[in-house]
């Protein structure tokens, strides 16, 4: 049996992972499992939100079999001035953020992508609803439960698909650990522990700001955690404890800083999590089950993702998260395929857990029983 210690002397000796693309690939492995018969036009998607993370989804897009980009929205001349030249987009298809509406009209753009600070998702991603195109927005949703089934809810209304950026949901090693975990292969999975944080920068940035960015290190990184706890117990959770530390009340004034919480599961199995801004090396999950444990390290950065099993290395290809889940959304919406568990309720279920989270916190650490969709 290959144990997490030999894992863990193989790496002092040098015996790094590689990447060796398998010729057969279960479902679950593949990134993305792409439909056989191509669609005859691709997904044409508008980004909102020219920031570093909309501008890693474009240059990522370049390299889509299924996805284009076609328009974006922003409120920055500049940018939009910078994208148009690099991306050949035209007038008709750039658009501010008093113009969203008009964008009911523009054949040209199937889709929009909401890549804008955390508390403006719930605005945004309404009046795309409301011009009557599909959705993806990136996460964390909202900022809370409430917002976040308003949102779903103007998605029904309007009859537009809702999808949220959970990337590693197209990622091959997680999902090789999610159909082994389907699969039995771990027996009763009995314990998780994930981290996921960095030490932050620029202390006069948005996701230092609550108006922004809604919370702090548990919405922008600690959600990792949660959404992996989620699919590697393949439950969802129905109590939390949660505890804060701030070492610097300054930089923090808005925000939370550091953020540990458990999570406990309906079959017994139980999840350690802890998220930061304030120090790095934080990223990993490791996942304990009757007859075999995962461990994936880093588990949750934009790669390359690197694990191992009780069977030994995860030998996945390594992709880009963002071409992937794009070419995987894509091919949901062109080709009617059954959404990865991305859509707009699979953002409701974390969002409630966060609600959950910082509840415990105000109460002092109480185990606080968490909502249910």
């Amino acid at each position: 049996m290959f144990t997490r210690r030999d894992f863990l002397q193989n790496l002092t000796m040098g015996v790094g992972f590689t990447a060796v693309a398998q010729s057969l690939i279960s479902p679950a492995a593949a990134s993305p499992v792409l439909s056989n018969t191509k669609p005859a036009q691709k997904l044409r998607v508008a980004i909102m939100g020219l920031g570093s993370y909309g501008t890693r989804v474009a240059e990522a897009m370049e390299k889509c079999e299924l996805a284009e980009l076609t328009g974006i929205i922003t409120g920055t001349p500049a940018k939009a001035e910078a994208w148009k030249k690099k991306y050949n987009i035209p007038d008709k298809n750039i658009y501010n953020y008093n113009t969203v509406s008009q964008i009911k009209n523009n054949s040209d753009i199937d889709v929009v992508y909401v890549i804008t600070p955390n508390s403006l998702h719930h605005k945004h991603v309404i009046q795309v609803a409301n011009a009557g195109k599909h959705v993806i927005c990136e996460k964390p949703v909202a900022d809370n439960a409430k917002q976040a089934r308003e949102m779903i809810a103007a998605c029904n209304k309007a009859g537009v698909k809702f999808y949220v950026g959970y990337r590693l949901h197209f990622e091959p090693h997680t999902r090789e650990l999610i159909r082994m975990r389907e699969a039995g292969e771990f027996g009763k999975v009995m314990f998780m522990e994930n981290g996921s944080g960095f030490k932050i920068g620029d202390p006069t940035q948005w996701r230092l700001k609550q108006e922004l960015a809604g919370g702090g290190a548990l919405m922008d990184v600690g959600i990792y955690c949660i959404n992996g706890a989620r699919y590697g117990t393949g439950e969802e959770p129905t109590w939390v404890t949660a505890q804060e530390v701030k070492t610097d009340p300054v930089k923090f004034k808005e925000v939370d800083e550091t953020m540990t919480f458990q999570l406990g599961f309906p079959s017994g199995a139980i999840a350690n999590c802890s998220t930061t801004y304030n120090f790095n090396g934080l990223g990993g999950l490791r996942l304990i089950g009757s007859s075999g444990f995962a461990e994936l390290d880093p588990a949750f950065g934009y790669g390359p993702i690197k694990g191992v099993t009780h069977k030994g290395p995860m030998n996945q290809p390594i992709v880009t998260h963002q071409t992937a889940q794009m070419d995987g959304l894509a091919d949901c919406i062109l080709n009617n395929k059954p959404d990865p568990n991305m859509t707009g309720v699979e953002g409701l279920k974390d969002m409630l857990v966060i609600d959950a989270i910082y509840e415990s916190v105000r109460q002092g650490g109480k185990k606080i029983m968490i909502g249910k969709v």
